[in-house]
């Protein structure tokens, strides 16, 4: 069973597969600033020190990662069998190492395997994604042409023990 944590209600302990997205704690409606961006990551890995635990070292930590409107999030909900459970899936566009780097220093601190899934999706395809998204859900397409152009591809040399590519081209 996967869990999405939301803002709007107590977050209970970790599930067996718990999303963590980013988005989910930039309140209702979502308002995007660096401060609000910088908590919200904060309170991702608090929960996953706080509930690390639970699981211990059979846990594998996912990270999802590509340009905003690359499907990352439908992907996920469409796919939950595809995480080996204990799973910790971190849902972000996470653009280049070095935005990838905490989640991997936190794998490495407890010995936890990762795994990226890295959702490669043409600029235009996710453009006319976001598009379609509800006001709210909306990212700019300066950010997302930003995000596309500093992208690099995940890689084993991270640390990732896998590094699964999808690639879309469906609007």
């Amino acid at each position: 069973m996967m869990k999405l944590f939301s803002t709007t209600m107590p977050r209970p302990p970790m599930s067996m597969s718990t999303v963590l997205n980013p988005d989910a704690f930039l309140g209702s409606p979502r308002i995007w600033t660096p401060e609000r961006n910088l908590a919200a990551w904060e309170e991702i890995y608090r929960l996953l020190e706080a509930n690390f635990h639970q699981f211990g070292q059979a846990a594998t930590l996912y990270i999802v990662c590509g340009i905003q409107g690359a499907g990352k999030s439908t992907w996920i909900g469409n796919n939950p069998d595809f995480f080996t459970e204990p799973a910790f899936v971190i849902d972000a566009a996470l653009p280049a190492a070095r935005h990838r780097a905490r989640a991997m220093a936190f794998a490495a601190a407890h010995q936890l395997r990762a795994e990226a899934v890295w959702m490669d999706t043409p600029l235009e395809v996710a453009l006319t994604r976001n598009a379609g998204r509800v006001e709210d859900e909306r990212v700019s397409e300066a950010a997302i042409a930003n995000v596309h152009t500093i992208f690099e591809e995940p890689s084993t040399e991270e640390g990732f023990a896998v590094v699964h590519r999808l690639t879309s081209h469906a609007h």
